[in-house]
């Protein structure tokens, strides 16, 4: 027989009964019914349950043995009696009359429990984070993890991608974050990164010749952390393709995210008809370019019923320039304690508060507008504001002016707590979006100066002639895919012509020497015959955490980062030796306390 199992835990049914067996694996619980010890006995293929009596030679041991003790036992395959069966695991129907023991790795005191599923402090989670891997939810959601990137690796293939590794040390690359530096030993006072994406050698492999490109890439960022995002490295689906249009790559990565959803998505339906809504229309209708489209609010501008109206603040507002105002219905929300409780919202993400009107019904029996706001415009605008919101008796309007940027994030956040509190969100389902047209340019409110605000590597639409005219005009080939209210896919038809490319770098401030020092690689391969080429990335992080369920992206990865960017478990990072520092031709020169 094997040295430490014949079967798993999860192997054994009524097939075997008679036979015996050897397992091996964690003591799961153990439990004493009068003189017969139970020991739930786990590994990662399931737990069955054995069973010793003080008869057994083993039976002195088995009375030593604790949780997450890991043994191996000997023993033979009973039938369970018809009330005793299990039905919520497949060994259910037998159980292990135990003969013979051996402890393969006794356990101290744990410092978490590993039975059930306890909220316990992230810090001692990830600490011990070995033992927080034990427990089943977290246990498979990252056997989740690894079937849905062995999925997606599928599906590529059998789309006819190839799978290609870039590497892992390069060049300093501004991608939007921070490097992440590595100190060159053999070039004294040179560095090497760690690439934020494989973003230029993807497009490299284009120009080279190979088709279809596809890697589940390793990426880092020196980001500050948040919950659907990690703060040092995460894992994507990246995929480049030449010889194709912005469509092109929606076709082709659709059926690949949609496939994944509905069969790891544990039957939660996925909407197939994913819309293309612009930048701009997604900054208006939700606040955001990452919607979540399963709340149905779509924001409005609502302008032209506050000028020259009794409502001064919003009335002087209007006389500025680049000023709006923008109303979120809210049908349903039409209580008072309701609207006072977001606008209360309003003031704690710094704004003065959030304007509101609502509807009821008078005691005359007809509709009436009630509310600050209300008494100010009079009921000819309210009720012309009522009709192009499309809301009744009930229901609930919030409004915010400004200049957009100034509050659309905050009106954003609005949109989704009324969508969630008022129950309109519907949260048993995925709604994609493409998010489209993003502007390439952006002006800097004080300096007035014209830099990138989004990827600079993007073809603009309508090539060189876009850029001869306003920059903030110029629209990009670069798209987003949103799900859930979270970016899953960033990507774009990429710029691979050097005039062009050198012109829009100009235009944010760069000059030929400048690009060519920092893209020097990519620029001089773009001479030598570079095919139109595009294509994206999706987050794995992010998919297996909405296919999981879960609001924190930690609880998908093995072995996170806290949110200071710290290893707790392997103490990272750490202080560098001295003789390290020597080699390295490094010295300190660390912040005051």
């Amino acid at each position: 027989m094997h040295p430490y199992r014949s079967h798993t835990c999860g192997d054994l049914r009524a097939t075997h009964v008679g036979e015996t067996t050897r397992l091996s694996g964690w003591v799961h619980r153990v439990r004493d019914h009068g003189g017969l010890l139970f020991i739930d006995l786990r590994d990662h293929y399931g737990v069955t349950q054995c069973v010793i009596d003080p008869d057994s030679k083993a039976f002195k041991l088995a009375e030593t043995v604790r949780s997450e003790w890991c043994i191996r036992i000997d023993g033979d395959v009973k039938k369970r009696t018809d009330e005793t069966i299990n039905p919520d695991i497949g060994t259910g129907e037998v159980e292990i009359f135990i003969r013979d023991m051996e402890v393969l790795g006794a356990a101290k005191e744990l410092p978490l429990p590993v039975f059930g599923d306890l909220d316990y402090p992230e810090e001692v989670r990830l600490k011990y984070r070995y033992l927080d891997l034990r427990r089943e939810k977290l246990h498979n959601n990252i056997m989740l993890r690894s079937n849905v990137v062995a999925d997606l690796r599928q599906r590529m293939w059998d789309i006819g991608f190839n799978e290609f590794q870039t590497p892992i040390i390069t060049a300093s690359s501004p991608e939007g974050a921070r490097d992440f530096l590595v100190p060159s030993r053999l070039h004294p006072g040179k560095f090497y990164a760690l690439p934020q994406a494989p973003q230029q050698f993807k497009q490299l492999i284009m120009v080279s010749g190979f088709d279809k490109y596809f890697q589940i890439a390793p990426c880092f960022r020196d980001e500050d952390p948040r919950a659907d995002r990690s703060p040092t490295d995460f894992y994507q689906l990246d995929l480049e393709m030449s010889y194709v249009t912005q469509q092109d790559v929606f076709d082709t990565i659709e059926p690949v995210l949609a496939g994944c959803f509905e069969k790891f998505g544990g039957g939660r339906p996925v909407n197939r008809n994913w819309p293309q809504i612009s930048y701009k229309d997604a900054a208006l209708w939700y606040g955001s370019d990452k919607p979540d489209l399963r709340n149905p609010i779509k924001m409005q501008v609502v302008s032209e019923h506050f000028e020259d109206s009794g409502f001064a603040i919003f009335a002087n507002l209007l006389k500025q320039e680049g000023t709006e105002v923008r109303a979120i219905p809210a049908p349903t929300g039409g209580s008072r304690k309701f609207c006072d409780r977001m606008n209360k919202f309003a003031q704690g993400e710094g704004l003065p508060g959030m304007g509101y009107i609502f509807w009821r019904k008078a005691e005359d029996g007809s509709m009436e507008a009630a509310g600050p706001l209300a008494k100010n415009i009079g009921p000819e605008r309210t009720e012309a504001i009522r009709q192009q919101l499309g809301l009744e008796v009930g229901d609930a309007a919030f409004f915010l002016g400004g200049k957009p940027k100034a509050f659309q994030t905050v009106a954003g956040k609005a949109r989704v707590i009324i969508g969630e509190e008022l129950g309109l969100t519907d949260l048993d389902k995925f709604e994609f979006a493409w998010i489209v047209d993003f502007p390439i340019y952006e002006k800097d409110e004080d300096t007035g100066e014209i830099d990138f605000e989004h990827n600079p590597f993007s073809m603009p639409q309508g090539g060189m002639e876009a850029l001869e005219g306003d920059p903030l005009e110029v629209l990009g080939y670069q798209y987003d895919l949103a799900c859930n209210g979270h970016e899953l896919v960033s990507g774009a038809i990429r710029n691979h012509k050097p005039e062009i490319m050198y012109k829009a770098f100009e235009i944010a401030g760069y000059g030929k020497e400048e690009v060519e020092k920092r893209f020097g690689g990519m620029v001089t391969a773009f001479q030598y015959g570079a095919p139109p080429h595009g294509g994206c990335a999706a987050g794995i992080d992010r998919i297996v955490m909405l296919l999981a369920n879960e609001a924190n992206i930690r609880e998908v990865i093995m072995f996170p980062m806290n949110q200071k960017a710290e290893d707790l478990m392997m103490n990272a990072p750490s202080d560098p030796q001295a003789a390290q520092l020597r080699e390295l031709h490094l010295r300190l020169n660390l912040p005051e306390s």
